[in-house]
């Protein structure tokens, strides 16, 4: 797994709005620039830089619809970040039940 890779996917899901737009475009089977952008609160051109983000990790791609492009949610590889997210948190848990453990220890240890 390319880790660069893996932190601009992380990058461009970070981001609120980019993360509304994912949404938008999966509940509605896909969308274009302007479509999204009326529903979100901001411009059409920065739903455009937004979706350029998205389009370069692949979590998006576009079709020719006239003028414009629509673009739709790449599954495999919006599963991808789900399944990192899944990987994350759960090294995150394990790691949260050592310090639990520890501190469980170090309190039994304390004289009363």
């Amino acid at each position: 797994m390319n880790s660069t890779i893996d932190d601009e996917l992380w990058s461009a899901v970070g981001d609120p709005t980019r993360r509304r737009m994912l949404g938008l475009l999966l509940a509605d089977g896909g969308g274009t620039a302007t479509t999204l952008s009326e529903q979100l609160p901001v411009t059409r051109q920065a739903v455009a830089k937004h979706l350029g983000v998205l389009d370069r990790v692949g979590l998006v791609h576009a079709t020719p619809a006239g003028r414009e492009r629509r673009y739709e949610v790449d599954e495999a590889q919006l599963a991808r970040a789900v399944a990192q997210l899944f990987a994350v948190g759960a090294t995150w848990d394990a790691r949260l039940q050592r310090i639990k453990r520890i501190a469980e220890r170090i309190q039994h240890a304390r004289p009363d």
